[in-house]
């Protein structure tokens, strides 16, 4: 029997290339997309079937992994086959390509369910155990993007906030508390998934490039990391002075990123300072992710956009 246990979508605040290259990160659970394991009771229907494949595909991936003995994770496969064949599948509201966490959520639950160690998830876990299930999980994505950094299961499994300050220092810390304040965070559906893999190849194709190398390394790190300790302190001010700049540096050079149709209402946002935005994920579609001091003043402007508020101060 299958415990209870909901894995949520997660968003990645803060650090989106900037964690490739050692910046600081700041990922958060969603809870308003979820996803489980199930079994059918009676015959699959179309997406339960769909997705009972490509969990079989994800199986045999790790068993070819584990039977060249590099699967790091220890995990009982056995099971796991047995359960696919008897109609398992990922129940999931999490949208795919939208930068929010799909394939993460699902390797969390796998990870979690078939894991052999006597491993929970809790505040409480050690910076180094943490780091392993962080390469652990990054091993698994995977499977999904080509490659990964383990954070976003990571973040669906702990189900709380962690702060990335390094690849290797990581760890849960406390959300500033919701106020009843003007100032929101929000998402903006672009309306088209994104894939992860071209953005990802985007931008290993610009760090050949010293300019952009040396851009990421001062300006982005700086903005990207005052944003996350000035947010976690609750300093709003300095936060969203950092915030335009960090807008600004994206909209400079991460274009290729910025979901069509959107670079104009991203200008507006810097433009105006009614709202600043920046990237959910890798890009090129799904979510974008918008912060503002007066969110009527940036729903008025953003009508025509289906806005969802994610946090309120």
């Amino acid at each position: 029997m299958i415990k209870d246990a909901l894995f949520y979508s997660k968003i990645l605040l803060f650090g989106e290339y900037g964690i490739i290259q050692d910046s600081m990160g700041l990922s958060i659970p969603y809870g308003a997309y979820r996803g489980e394991l199930n079994f059918a009771k009676e015959n699959l229907n179309q997406e339960q079937e769909q997705s009972n494949q490509h969990l079989n595909k994800f199986a045999q991936h790790l068993i070819k992994l584990e039977e060249h003995g590099n699967l790091m994770a220890n995990l009982d496969l056995n099971q796991l086959e047995k359960d696919i064949s008897d109609r398992m599948y990922f129940d999931s509201t999490i949208p795919q390509g939208y930068g929010v966490g799909s394939s993460g959520a699902l390797v969390a639950a796998i990870y979690d369910r078939y894991n052999l160690e006597n491993a929970h998830a809790s505040s409480e876990l050690p910076k180094e155990q943490i780091a392993r299930l962080k390469k652990i999980f990054a091993q698994m994505e995977s499977y999904f993007h080509g490659t990964s950094s383990g954070i976003d299961p990571l973040i669906c499994y702990m189900k709380l906030p962690v702060l990335i300050k390094s690849q290797t220092d990581l760890g849960a810390v406390g959300m500033p508390l919701e106020g009843n304040g003007e100032g929101a965070i929000f998402l903006l559906n672009s309306g088209e998934p994104g894939e992860t893999q071209p953005m990802v190849n985007i931008f290993w194709e610009k760090m050949k490039q010293e300019g952009f190398r040396n851009m990421l390394r001062k300006e982005f790190k700086k903005y990207n990391d005052d944003c996350i300790q000035s947010f976690l302190k609750g300093d709003v001010k300095p936060l969203f002075n950092s915030m335009k700049s960090l807008s600004s540096l994206v909209f400079d050079h991460f274009s290729p990123m910025i979901p069509q149709g959107f670079k104009s209402v991203w200008q507006q946002g810097i433009e105006s300072n009614a709202y600043y935005l920046k990237l959910c994920g890798s890009g090129g579609g799904g979510f974008v992710l918008g912060f503002t001091q007066d969110l009527n003043k940036a729903k008025h402007i953003l009508k025509d956009h289906n806005l969802e508020v994610i946090h309120k101060f």
